[in-house]
């Protein structure tokens, strides 16, 4: 029997480090895959231009001229801003498709479709995994 390879990351660190360098809902979010109460994180509904990039590893992942409000609770987009930095996994049972940043394996969201959203596929993302770059 083969056993699948452990995946391998750019952007590495030991589980102590994570816990030392994220705060506890940041840990929990990206690396134990949770995922915070809706209208709960600073991003759902923010409203300056900027750029959107992994709380762990700083990896670009999603810009606000994307960002749209769904009513979820979460930031919400209608596309990635740099596809290679997102990793997208297909759940089970097609809930839609799971999301990692593919530089440091941080948890951070799904996609799923939705007509409703530009491009027909929206990224519901969890606002512990995001940092917030202004635009200058």
């Amino acid at each position: 029997m083969t056993q699948n390879p452990v995946k391998r990351y750019p952007v590495e660190k030991t589980d102590s480090e994570w816990k030392r360098i994220l705060t506890p809902e940041q840990y929990f979010v990206t690396r134990q895959k949770g995922t915070e109460r809706a209208f709960s994180g600073k991003f759902w509904n923010n409203r300056e231009k900027g750029s959107y990039r992994c709380v762990c590893c700083n990896a670009e992942l999603f810009r606000t001229d994307a960002q749209f409000d769904n009513g979820s609770g979460w930031p919400t987009f209608s596309r990635v801003a740099n596809p290679r930095n997102v990793e997208e996994t297909e759940m089970p049972g097609g809930r839609g498709n799971e999301l990692t940043c593919s530089r440091c394996g941080a948890y951070l969201g799904r996609s799923t479709p939705d007509g409703s959203a530009p491009g027909r596929l929206k990224y519901t993302i969890n606002s512990a995994a995001l940092l917030f770059e202004r635009n200058k």
